[in-house]
């Protein structure tokens, strides 16, 4: 169940990355846009693919490149705001986004090592 959850707020979250990719190559950031836009759709592609997981092991691993691409995500929100591409209410808005994220997947980590730990030992 919370593995759907995180997949529709990933999805959500992905399409706000398309726009707002858009909208910084209309701000000729083109360079920061696709970073971006690859980090941000990046969360969801690797959650969808943790769903069809072949083992414990790789549900994991997936969720742990979500991890780091949603860590990237907020890196480059980071970046736009500190060089003032992008105003505050932008990046509170996409920032708490990315960052809710972020504490879902690792808390869903932290969660399936444990599971893993306790069905080993049983």
């Amino acid at each position: 169940m919370k593995e759907n959850i995180i997949f529709e707020k990933c999805l959500k979250f992905s399409v706000r990355m398309v726009k707002f990719a858009e909208f910084l190559e209309s701000k000729k950031q083109r360079v920061i846009a696709n970073q971006i836009l690859r980090s941000g759709t990046s969360i969801g592609a690797n959650v969808a693919e943790s769903k069809y997981a072949s083992s414990t092991l790789d549900f994991i691993n997936k969720l742990k490149i979500a991890e780091k691409e949603a860590s990237e995500t907020v890196y480059w929100l980071q970046v736009l705001k500190e060089a003032s591409c992008i105003d505050e209410s932008q990046f509170e808005s996409l920032y708490a986004d990315a960052y809710e994220l972020l504490k879902m997947i690792a808390s869903s980590i932290i969660t399936s090592k444990k599971s893993s730990i306790v069905n080993r030992k049983s």
